[in-house]
């Protein structure tokens, strides 16, 4: 038999209907998320309380002390004056939006988590609605 002899249907590609789901998480990405949220948002707390706006440690470290507390507060104060926590957990917050993942969502997260302890509360705000609005979106699909 040779291939004109088939009949055509046979050949044809079924397409069945595929039904994209909601994203959706796990209880393990859940407590997950619980873990990287508390985790980030206590190590916020920690700096802006116990580092940036601690006077006797901000006048050492203004003073010259060079501890790992003074390079951290450093490093976070040029971060939330330049609004970077918040830029980063908006970008990340888009990208969820557009495709969820559990990556993007924990990205996300942290940097919101940084952003709303650390000054950056306007677009960390925007931001974490967003992560919100990416549940109504569905999830990839896999092949």
């Amino acid at each position: 038999m040779t291939l004109l002899q088939y009949p055509a249907a046979k050949y044809q590609v079924r397409r069945e209907s595929v039904k994209k789901t909601p994203f959706r998480l796990t209880p393990y990405q859940v407590q997950w998320l619980l873990i990287v949220g508390f985790l980030t948002v206590g190590y916020a707390l920690y700096l802006r309380y116990l580092a940036i706006e601690f006077s006797p440690v901000a006048l050492a470290c203004d003073g010259g002390l060079q501890t790992m507390a003074c390079k951290g507060r450093a490093l976070a104060t040029v971060l939330f004056k330049n609004s970077v926590f918040g830029i980063v957990a908006l970008v990340i917050a888009a990208l969820h939006v557009i495709r969820p993942s559990i990556v993007l969502l924990t990205g996300g997260l942290i940097a919101a988590g940084l952003g709303i302890v650390l000054y950056n509360v306007a677009l960390s705000g925007i931001a974490i609605g967003l992560l919100i609005l990416g549940f109504a979106r569905p999830a990839p699909a896999t092949a």
